[in-house]
């Protein structure tokens, strides 16, 4: 019988709550001497986590000398840092660069909201430093 409850739960109350639901990931590929990686790991790494982008799309950060082990990339990575988001194992959108705090997080909402269930509201945790 419990077991009976708890499927009703997952399967009619999952749509409620689709963040659970989600498996997106954002890759940050980077390279040692990056000046653009340690540029965003100053500016948005700290906060990144905190951010409900970064609650949706934990992100994991990979070599640009082991981007050959990523299944499901659609083209080679050139440019460092690269941020692919992934769900599922699958290529969704990249951002190739770092242009600065305020078109990063523009362009992550819009990839974010263009290619996955999430919605964005007012995110007070991006406060500038």
């Amino acid at each position: 019988m419990k077991r009976s409850i708890s499927l009703f739960l997952i399967i009619f109350l999952s749509p409620l709550f689709p963040e659970t639901a989600r498996a997106a990931e954002l890759l940050m590929v980077e390279q040692q001497g990056c000046y653009y990686c340690l540029e965003w790991k100053d500016e948005i790494g700290p906060i990144y986590p905190k951010t409900q982008e970064g609650k949706f799309a934990p992100i994991k950060f990979v070599d640009i000398t082991e981007v050959d082990e990523i299944a499901g990339l659609q083209r080679d990575v050139v440019f460092t840092p690269t941020f692919i988001l992934f769900e599922k194992e699958n290529e969704l959108a990249r951002l190739e660069g770092y242009p600065g705090e305020d078109f990063f997080w523009a362009l992550l909402e819009i990839m974010l909201e263009q290619e996955t269930n999430f919605k964005a509201t007012t995110n007070t945790e991006r406060t500038k430093h």
